[in-house]
C-alpha cells in the first residue's frame, strides 16, 4: 500500500517551510519513525520521521523547495523491500554454447571505486547526522564512518563531529591543489537560510515600527558571586544542576516586572497590552542565528527551575531540537553578550515585547566602598525599550530594581 509522507501541521505564525536536506533518495528502504528529511522554517528545523516500514517510491519535493503544511512530498510503499541486483540465471533447459572440456575462468570483477572525501561524507552521515553535524563534517572534511553518536537513538550530533574532528576523512591521491594567485580576492555568495533571513526581517521591523532607547547602569556581584561559591556545591548535589548567574538575573527581573508592570507591556495597534504573568524569553546562540526560547510563569519558578529549563532549551539548541512551542511568546528578553566577552553594547527590542535586557561580561574594576576604593567583579547592564510606551523614568527604575536586587540577593529571596 502507498502511504502519502506530509508536511506537519505548521503553526499559524509559520506560513510555509523549505526542505533543507534529503536524508533518503528513492528506491531507499526506510524504517519506522527513521528521519526522512529536515523542514527548515523561520525559527526551527523540523525532522519529517517515516510514518511506516517500507520503501520511499517517489520524492515529490526536492531540496530547496517551499513547502505548505499537510502537502504530500514523497510516497513510501508499505511494506516493501528495497530490490538488490542479482546475477544472470540461465533459464532452465537451455543448452550450454560450448562443450569444451576447459572452464574458462571467469574475469576477476573490477575493484569498487574508492569514494571521494565529500562522497564518504554524505554517504555514511545523511542517515544518522543531525542537520549542524552533517554541515560540520562536510565544510571540515571529518569523516564520520568512525565516530559513535551520542544523540538520541545513537545519532551523531554537532558536538560528535567538533570532537572527533581530529581524523580528517581520507581523500584519494591526487595531484596537489593549486596555489592561490597572489593578490587574489576570493569571494563566495551564499544564499540565507530562512532563519538568517527571518532574523534580518524582524530586526529591520524593530528598527523601524519601534521609538528604541537604551538606558545603561553597573552591578557590583560580589554578594552574587559569593552566594554561588558558598552554596554552589550544595545547590548542585541536591539538584544536579549547576548553579550560574542566569538564575540570579532572571529572578530580579521577575520580581522587577512585577513592580514596573509597563515594561513586561506590549503594544497592539493603539491599544496597551499589560500582561498579569512574567514569561522571560533567553536568548541562545546556534549556528543557524539567535533563538528565543521561553520560560513559562518565570514568576513561579524556583533558581533550581529557571537553571534546568535553560540548560535544556541550550541543550535542544545545539542539537537543533528546539520545537516552535519552545519559542513562541515571551514577554520580556533577557540577551547576554557577556558569554562572548562584550562589555557594553544595545539590544534591540524583540517585537512584540517592548524591552530587552542585556547582560555582559564580568570584569574586575577599582570602585568606592565606605570610603575605601576596592576591585570588585563589575557588570555593565543595559535596557532597551519601546519609548512609545515606557518612559525613561521607568526603565531607569526598572534598572536600577535589578542593580539593587542583585547587589542584595537575599531581597529577591524575600521579594523585596
Amino acid at each position: 500500500m502507498s502511504i502519502e509522507v506530509k508536511v506537519p501541521v505548521l503553526p499559524e505564525s509559520v506560513s510555509d517551510a523549505t526542505i533543507a536536506t534529503w536524508h533518503k533518495k528513492a528506491g531507499d528502504a526506510v524504517k519506522r519513525d527513521e528521519n526522512l528529511v529536515d523542514l527548515e522554517t523561520d525559527k526551527v528545523v523540523l525532522e519529517v520521521p517515516a510514518p511506516v516500514d517500507g520503501v520511499i517510491k517517489e520524492i515529490r519535493q526536492e531540496t530547496g523547495a517551499t513547502v505548505n503544511s499537510q502537502q504530500v512530498i514523497a510516497i513510501i510503499e508499505e511494506g516493501a523491500v528495497a530490490s538488490v541486483s542479482a546475477p544472470a540465471t540461465p533459464s532452465a533447459g537451455t543448452a550450454p554454447t560450448s562443450v569444451s572440456t576447459t572452464t574458462t575462468p571467469a574475469p576477476a570483477p573490477a575493484p569498487a571505486a574508492t569514494p571521494t572525501a565529500s562522497t564518504a561524507i554524505s554517504s555514511t552521515s545523511t542517515a544518522v547526522l543531525s542537520p549542524a553535524a552533517q554541515r560540520v563534517a562536510t565544510e571540515n572534511k571529518v569523516d564520520t564512518a568512525t565516530i559513535a553518536g551520542t544523540g538520541r537513538d545513537g545519532r551523531i550530533i554537532k558536538e560528535d563531529v567538533v570532537n572527533a574532528g581530529a581524523r580528517p576523512a581520507a581523500a584519494p591521491a591526487a595531484a596537489p591543489a593549486a596555489k592561490p594567485t597572489p593578490g587574489a580576492r576570493p569571494e563566495e555568495r551564499v544564499t540565507m537560510t530562512r532563519m538568517r533571513a527571518k532574523i534580518a526581517e524582524r530586526l529591520m521591523q524593530s528598527k523601524n515600527s519601534i521609538a528604541m532607547l537604551t538606558s545603561f547602569n553597573e552591578v557590583n556581584l560580589a554578594a552574587v558571586s559569593k552566594m554561588r561559591k558558598d552554596l554552589g556545591e550544595q545547590f548542585q548535589k541536591e539538584h544536579g544542576v549547576k548553579l550560574g548567574f542566569m538564575s540570579f538575573f532572571v529572578k530580579a527581573t521577575v520580581e522587577a516586572l512585577k513592580r514596573h508592570p509597563i515594561v513586561n507591556a506590549s503594544v497592539d495597534g493603539n491599544d496597551i497590552i499589560y500582561h498579569g504573568y512574567q514569561d522571560v524569553s533567553i536568548a541562545v546562540s546556534t549556528d543557524k542565528g539567535l533563538v528565543t526560547p521561553v520560560l513559562r510563569n518565570a514568576e513561579n519558578m524556583s533558581f533550581a527551575d529557571i537553571e534546568k529549563a535553560i540548560a535544556d532549551y541550550a541543550k535542544k539548541a545545539r542539537d537543533g531540537k528546539l520545537t516552535l512551542d519552545d519559542l513562541q511568546g515571551g514577554t520580556f528578553t533577557i540577551t547576554n553578550g557577556g558569554t562572548f566577552g562584550s562589555l557594553l553594547s544595545t539590544p534591540i527590542v524583540n517585537p512584540p515585547q517592548s524591552a530587552i535586557l542585556g547582560m555582559h561580561t564580568i570584569k574586575e574594576r577599582a570602585v568606592v566602598e565606605n570610603g575605601q576604593v576596592i576591585a570588585a567583579p563589575m557588570m555593565y547592564i543595559a535596557i532597551s525599550y519601546d519609548h512609545r510606551i515606557i518612559d525613561g523614568k521607568d526603565a531607569v527604575l526598572f534598572l536600577v530594581d535589578i542593580k539593587n536586587q542583585l547587589e542584595n540577593p537575599q531581597r529577591m529571596l524575600l521579594g523585596l
